[in-house]
């Protein structure tokens, strides 16, 4: 770029920030009554003083030289007293440590083309969390997705804990929820009975650093959960199961380890099956019940079963079929013909669900340490919407999130520790199965 060109940028870059920090300014008194206040009563001692001219006792006489004097003082009055109150707007309007903030920014090359770093518009306190404080930006043309990679590089420049990157109400601004590198994620969260959400059918997974993380079955109606051993993902799915049977779901659990991980308790409260026969003919039977709810809901003119529960008093329960490692049910490596016959057909009904069981209230919850091409094919894994990984090496992640970040952002030595699809960082629940 020219320097004639870089200078000309520069100044319509200065210009832009001026009037940024105006209209911040003037958005605060909007909102801040103390700030309102203030300015209120500049603007009446302004007005007062227009309206006494004490300048009249001090020039008397209507000669030239007098009334020229007072209309020059008038005059000076006004605009400083304009220029004082549009001050005190850019002043309200411009963030602390500003400028602090953005050199942050350039020196780790979070930069334009043209080498600028964002400004920072506004900084304020989250009123739904205390120890959050959202850093608002104009991110001068740099996308989200740059600011996710960069993620660590920010939190060491602004040395600060970054809970969510969010796009603001432009697509021209960029939110960072942040919070004191002395706050961090507890090691272990009990689960209290008083967390089970009264929403539909809300599951609540654990808790990040902006509050409780949930998932909403009728809005995305599949979850994959991936991790590696010692991860915790076994307890994540116990701990959706449990909010499922609570809900008066309808729970069915494959267990290819013969059933040593569900104690008794869930085998009274769920189906478990604990053979792939006995798997085929169990979802064979709700995908004849999926077909039975699509003829009902179709003749009675509901869209799913959400709205059919609204409408009438007969009401239909949702359905759960989970596996906690579907890799021992999917894998077909060293099976005979028709070992992998059966697996084929266990697999195209599972398929048929993942497609179509959202609006029947027929949901998946899959955990696995291997979700790759051979176990999950495009069909079923496509359709798992809610994706979730504990500790992970960098392919796993990537074949849970389509990213590294779980194996970034997760220590090596956390349990319970997990990362969704879309970056946020929670610590998942621990509950005491015999309370099941």
């Amino acid at each position: 770029m020219k320097r004639e060109d870089r200078e000309r940028l520069e100044q319509e870059t200065i210009h832009h920030h001026w009037l940024l920090r105006f209209r911040t300014g003037l958005q605060v008194l909007f909102q801040n009554k103390e700030a309102a206040k203030i300015i209120g009563i500049l603007c009446g001692v302004f007005l007062l003083v227009l309206l006494i001219q004490p300048w009249n006792a001090i020039f008397p006489g209507d000669d030239f030289w007098n009334t020229w004097k007072r209309e020059g003082i008038r005059n000076m009055v006004i605009l400083g007293g304009g220029a004082c109150i549009i001050a005190c707007i850019v002043i309200l309007g411009t963030p602390r440590n500003w400028r602090r903030i953005q050199n942050a920014l350039q020196r780790i090359g979070l930069v334009n083309h043209a080498g600028e770093a964002p400004y920072p518009v506004r900084i304020w306190q989250d009123p739904a969390y205390e120890r959050v404080t959202i850093v608002e930006f104009e991110a001068c043309g740099i996308p989200l997705s740059e600011w996710e990679d960069m993620r660590e590089y920010i939190e060491a420049a602004l040395n600060v804990g970054v809970a969510e990157i969010r796009e603001g109400k432009e697509k021209r601004r960029i939110r960072l929820y942040t919070v004191p590198t002395t706050t961090f994620l507890p090691p272990f969260l009990e689960w209290k009975e008083e967390y089970l959400s009264d929403n539909d059918f809300e599951l609540i997974l654990g808790e990040s650093l902006m509050g409780q993380v949930k998932v909403d079955l009728a809005k995305i109606p599949h979850i994959l959960i991936g991790g590696s051993t010692g991860s915790g993902k076994s307890v994540l799915l116990k701990l959706l199961l449990m909010q499922c049977v609570r809900k008066g779901a309808e729970v069915v659990i494959a267990d290819f380890k013969g059933g040593v991980d569900f104690p008794p308790i869930w085998h009274k409260k769920c189906s478990i099956v604990l053979d792939k026969d006995e798997l085929l003919e169990t979802l064979t039977g709700l995908v004849s019940r999926l077909e039975a709810r699509k003829l009902l809901f179709r003749e009675t003119g509901c869209a799913n079963l959400t709205e059919f529960s609204e409408r009438f008093p007969e009401k239909r329960k949702r359905m759960i079929f989970a596996c906690d490692e579907v890799a021992e049910l999917l894998d077909k490596a060293g099976l005979s013909k028709e070992e992998k016959d059966l697996v084929y057909q266990i697999e195209n009904k599972l398929s048929i669900l993942a497609r179509q069981g959202r609006a029947f209230g027929i949901h998946l919850i899959l955990a696995t340490q291997r979700p790759d091409a051979t176990i999950l094919t495009g069909q079923i894994r496509n359709n798992l919407d809610c994706r979730i990984c504990g500790r992970a090496d960098n392919v796993l992640s990537q074949i849970i999130l389509d990213s590294t970040d779980a194996a970034d952002r997760i220590p090596k030595y956390a349990q319970g520790r997990f990362l969704t699809q879309d970056s946020t960082l929670f610590q998942a629940y621990w509950f005491d199965e015999g309370e099941l």
